[in-house]
Formats: C-alpha cells, structure tokens, sequence
C-alpha cells in the first residue's frame, strides 16, 4: 500500500536545513581582535549581512512554493533535497563574492571569473530546482493551476540570467568593473515582459 507524503515532514526538514545555514554564517564572523568583542570586522559583518539576507530571500521562495501547493511526490523531495544541498554550499561564494569586493579577499582576474562563476553556477541551479518543483506541480497535481505554469517559467528565467552570467565571467568581459554581476540587473525587464506576456496569453492572473 502506497503511503501519502507528510508535507509537514519536509517543511520542518527544509526549515531546519536554512536555520542551520544561517547558523554556519554567525560561525564564520570574525573580529578584528580578539582582545575585545566590541572591535567589530565591519567588512566581515558586511558580507554575513548581504548572505543572510539573501538566505532569507531563498527561504521566502520556498516558503511561497509550499503554501501554493499541497502537492507532493518522490520527485518533489528529491528535487528539494538537492535544493536544500545547493543552499547549504552556495551561501559562502556570496560572502568571497563581497569580500572580493570590499577589499577584504584580495584575489586575482582569474580567481575572481571563477568566483563568479561559481557564485552563477550555485543560482543556475537552484532556480533550476524552484523551476522544475513548480512545473512537476502543474503537470502532475489534480488541483494545478496557470500559477504553477508561471512561476515555472518566471524561475526558467533566472536560470537563462544566470547562465548569461557564467558566459560573461567566463569570457572576463567588463570583469573590473562587475558586470557578470551586474548582468542579474536583466532580471526585472525580463520578469516584467513575461508576466504582462503571460497575462494577455492566459488571462491568468
């Protein structure tokens, strides 16, 4: 007999998975001497900063997948368990990314282009995840619906921007000035066009 999925099972595992990442951030803040505790790293704190927030942006995403379904199948936790592996390794290319930037990792071109693409990689692959969790939704629920089918492909686009940005990081073009970072600037016209496409297509929303 085949068993039903405890949703709730895997949110708590899943919550679990981003409190822990959260918490190898806090770790890894420094200080600037170990004689006193008020002698903060600003830069150090800086990159926790712009990394949390971003694992809160990660979590929201996957906060917003599970209230707009109650959908489940194998292919589902699988797709999240890679998910939640890519989470837990792709917050530290963000924190080199920032130190890079501010001076407190001193790297070379070439490491730098990797670093990118690195840190492009880790997002190709995670909105990868996001897009196929939602498209698995909308072809296999009974209760699917167009929203399902947008945000599979509102996060195919992330994916598309962040393969642009592998491209251009590794062909080190305008590399000085950021432009493989710059280049996720693409995602806000892109975003608007395909939903004021999809509207007039669907009339989904």
């Amino acid at each position: 007999m085949k068993l039903p999925h405890n949703r709730s099972r895997i949110e708590a595992f899943s919550d679990g998975v981003f409190a822990f990442a959260a918490t190898l951030l806090v770790v890894s803040v420094g200080t600037q001497s170990k004689s006193s505790i008020l002698q903060v790293d600003w830069l150090v704190f800086l990159s926790f900063g712009v990394s949390f927030f971003a694992l809160v942006g990660l979590w929201s995403v996957h906060y917003n997948f599970f209230r707009r379904t109650s959908y489940m199948d194998n292919w589902i936790i699988a797709l999240n368990a890679v998910l939640l592996f890519l989470i837990l390794y792709y917050i530290f290319p963000i924190k080199s990314l920032i130190n890079s930037w501010t001076g407190a990792l001193q790297i070379n071109a070439d490491e730098f282009s990797s670093l990118f693409q690195l840190y492009s990689l880790g997002f190709l692959l995670i909105f990868t995840c996001y897009a196929l969790m939602y498209l698995r939704v909308y072809k296999k629920a009974n209760n699917s619906n167009m929203t399902h089918l947008f945000y599979a492909r509102h996060f195919g686009l992330f994916v598309l921007v962040a393969l642009i940005s592998i491209i251009v990081a590794k062909l080190q073009l305008g590399l000085y000035y950021g432009l493989p970072g710059i280049v996720y600037a693409l995602l806000g016209p892109f975003c608007y066009f395909h939903a004021s496409f999809f509207q007039k297509k669907t009339n989904a929303f």
